[in-house]
Order: structure tokens, then sequence, then C-alpha cells
């Protein structure tokens, strides 16, 4: 077993004749990079919603002065992002927010040293001030994300969106419009982009390594525990108040097949429900909430008590309270109060726990896309059928196979919750904020556009029981 390099060679096959368009061992090594597999560094404190230490960009990016930025909704998202300025005080100084939950506000408010002035209650009250920063994160819930988002273009700011840009098409191709106008600086947070598991899966397929790409596989698991606490339970269970999950949770995916294939997508047609959590499932003896002496918690998958109360997971939603002797009362009582307590049968939940796309692309090349609910674990799976040759990963890793010879050859890389890519991209558009240039951005208000047309277009799809074609 060869290691250098840090790649990995599997079960070396015979040499055979080679071929013209036959890929070498030292071809793979040149597509992927001398750099990967090595070990990246961390943040020591810094963690995303999941827990995960977030992995840091590789190359420090050298400013003028720092970018100064209002975070607009300090809830999770909003703390990732914004908790770049606490490692990288040179390059992204954090001077104001707006969250409406007290607590919320107060902690970032402290965490960023945010003057009195510049707090404030609702995303409306910041742009009643003449413009006090170079840019706004906004980070607010799903269907938030239109009105300061062309506010802030109106009066001059520079943009880091939260995805999706918005529930509606139309609120989509506003904000390009307006963005094109104003040519202010808008980066649309698809942060699979640039994870750099993903960044090498395009090398790979646009070095010619693997001959033409074929077709694609991809499936999002999105794990039991997270679907019940974000889609059953959480805050996007209700896709007409809030986010189809097709968008919600998965145009990063979209946006990443539309992005390493490289090529338009033409035709789309989607197939999913919600089949489980339902209230005819609901085991007999269940009650209204899991505190309500329910029969058959402790057997039961989803047991609020079990995942909030006795295992202390996701509690990030509760906004603790600093004593962490009041902790643990505190969550039994969120969980005898809000959602996060009730049964996951009988919550007023419409959104698919599974949903499967498949996309036509320009030149016959097809993608086939499952979200998954019901798995027990997370991570993105991907396969890439070439003429030459093939890959299989987990966001992770993935192994490359040579047709002619059967060489394998590996890649791993270590990773965080959103593989590396939440820090890289604040790097990325703080970079393009300080050239002036949108072009420097790798997640461009225009590309995603497309990707959430391919997401309007597959619930269409869904709801018809037709084939939608793509029309940009």
């Amino acid at each position: 077993m060869d290691r250098s390099n840090n790649f990995v060679t599997l079960k070396p096959a015979p040499k055979r004749i080679a071929m013209s368009k036959q890929w070498t061992r030292r071809d793979a090594l040149r597509a992927l990079g001398l750099t990967a597999g090595t070990i990246l560094p961390f943040s020591s404190w810094a963690k995303d919603e999941n827990g995960h230490p977030i992995l840091l960009p590789e190359k420090k990016l050298i400013l003028d002065k720092p970018i100064t930025a209002i975070t607009l909704g300090a809830g999770n998202r909003g703390n990732v992002y914004g908790g770049y300025s606490l490692q990288h005080g040179d390059q992204l100084d954090i001077i104001g927010v707006a969250e409406p939950i007290a607590v919320r506000n107060e902690r970032y408010a402290q965490k960023h040293n945010i003057k009195a002035e510049n707090r404030f209650a609702t995303w409306e009250d910041v742009f009643k001030k003449p413009k006090f920063a170079d840019a706004v994160i906004i980070t607010t819930p799903d269907n938030l994300h239109y009105g300061p988002c062309m506010k802030a273009l109106e009066m001059g700011y520079d943009i880091l969106l939260e995805k999706p840009i918005s529930p509606s098409e139309k609120e989509c191709r506003d904000i390009l419009a307006l963005a094109k106008k104003t040519g202010r600086i808008v980066a649309v947070c698809h942060v699979l982009r640039y994870a750099p598991y993903f960044v090498k899966l395009k090398e790979i397929m646009e070095s010619g390594v693997l001959g033409e790409i074929i077709s694609v596989q991809h499936l999002e698991p999105i794990e039991h525990i997270h679907m019940s606490h974000s889609y059953v339970r959480g805050n996007w269970h209700n896709s007409k108040k809030t986010t189809p999950i097709i968008l919600a949770k998965s145009c990063h995916d979209l946006d990443i097949l539309r992005w390493m294939v490289g090529k338009p997508c033409k035709s789309i047609q989607a197939f999913g429900d919600l089949k489980w959590f339902k209230e005819k499932n609901a085991p007999a003896g269940s009650t209204a909430r899991c505190t309500d002496g329910c029969a058959v918690e402790s057997k039961c998958p989803y047991s609020a008590l079990e995942i909030y109360y006795r295992k202390r997971q996701r509690n990030y939603v509760f906004d603790l309270p600093d004593d962490k002797d009041k902790q643990a009362e505190y969550v039994l009582q969120q969980l005898k109060t809000t959602n996060y307590g009730r049964c996951v049968y009988r919550m007023e939940n419409d959104q698919p726990d599974h949903y499967t796309t498949n996309m036509l692309f320009e030149d016959g090349l097809t993608v086939s896309f499952s979200m998954e609910a019901f798995t027990s674990y997370e991570g993105r799976r991907t396969r890439v059928m070439g003429s030459l040759g093939d890959i299989t990963g987990d966001m992770s890793s993935f192994v490359m196979t040579d047709f002619l010879t059967g060489q394998k050859t590996q890649w791993t890389q270590a990773t965080d919750g959103h593989g590396g890519g939440d820090w890289r991209l604040v790097s990325n558009w703080l970079q393009a904020i300080s050239k002036r240039d949108a072009s420097v951005l790798t997640s461009t208000i225009d590309q995603s556009i497309e990707s959430h047309v391919m997401g309007f277009m597959a619930e269409e799809s869904r709801a018809t029981k037709k084939v939608m074609d793509i029309v940009m």
C-alpha cells in the first residue's frame, strides 16, 4: 500500500496496454493536487450547529483593513459566519446586530463588543439609520430574506445571504435584478461549493481523467433525528409557512450538482411525500407530548426526553441559561411548552420525509438525487460515472477507479459538519468585497438563482406529477 503524497493506492492491478486517454496514477495525483489528504487546522473554540469544530481556511486572507458588517439574525448561522471575525479580526469586524430574541441579541453584542446604538430588535430598525457598515450578513428566517436583502442593496451594502435566497422564485429574480442594477457584492451561502471534498470532485470531473461524465448519483441522508428536529418539530416543519424542504435542506445539493456538472439542467422530475410522521402512525399509548406520561416514550427513537433532556442533543435551540445548574430544568420546561416536546406523529408538519429528483442536463448527462430522512448517518454520498473511470465518495473521502487497470486511488481529508465550507465562504466573500469584483466569488447570486429555479421546478413536478423544463 503506497501512502506517498498522502494518497492511498488500493489493490494494484497488473499493468496493461496503455490507451491514449487512459489515466495513470500520476495523472490522478496531478488532478487531485498534492495538498489533498493533508491535516487541516480547526478552530480551537468555534463550532457549527452540530457541535463540530469549524475547519479553518487553508490560506490567510490579507486585507488593507477589515470589512465592517451588521448581522441580521443572531441564531446559529449568524454566529457561525459572524464567528469568523473572532478568529480573523483583521479581516471582518462585526459592528451591529439585529435580533428580536433578547438573550441572543445580548450574547451576540457581548461577544462582538457591539455598541448599544448599533443593537436593534428587527432588521427594519437597522435601515432607519444611514449606512454605517460595509456589509450585512443576512441569517434571518427563510421568509425574511427578501425584505432586508432588497433594502440593503438599495442602501449600498454588500451582502452575505443565507440560503435559500427566498422561498419565492419571483423574489429570487427581484434580488438578482437589483444586485445587477446596484453592482453590490452578493454571496449566497452555498457553503458546499467551498468544501474541499466537492472542490476536488469538480477538479477531477473537469480534468478528463474519468473520460466523459455520463451520470451522477447523489444522496443526502438527513439522519432521522435531524429530520424530526428540523422538519417535523422544528422551524421548517410547515412548508407553506417557511420553505419546501427541497430548498430549505437540499438547495445545497441541487446547487453543488449543477456546479460540478458544469452544464445547464434542461428538465427535472421529482417524487416524494410525507409517509411516516403522521398521526395514523402514532403508537398506541402515545400522548400529545413526550412529557405527558407517554406509555411508549422509552421505546420511541424520536423521544424528546431522550434527545433533548437525557442526551442533551441539539440544545442550542433553547438558548440555555448561563447557569449550568439550571439548564436541565430549563430544557424540561421547554419540552412542556414548545414544539420540541411534542409527539412527532401529532405535529402540523407537511414536509416530505423522502424525496427523489431526476435531472437531465445538457448533452444527455443524467443526475439522480435522493434526500432521505430515515438514515442513521449524515453526510452526502456521491457516485460519479465516467467513460474511463468512476468515483465513490462520502464527503470526507472518495475512491477513483481506473476501468482499464482496476487501479484505485483514494483521497481523504479532515472535515466538519459542512465539509469545511463555512469559513472558506466567508473568506471568499470578504476577498470579493475588498477587490470590488463579484467574479472572485465561487457562489455568486447569478449562479445560485439557477439551482433555486431547479428546486422550484422540482417541487412543481412533485405536485403535478409532470416533467418540468428548466427555463432561465
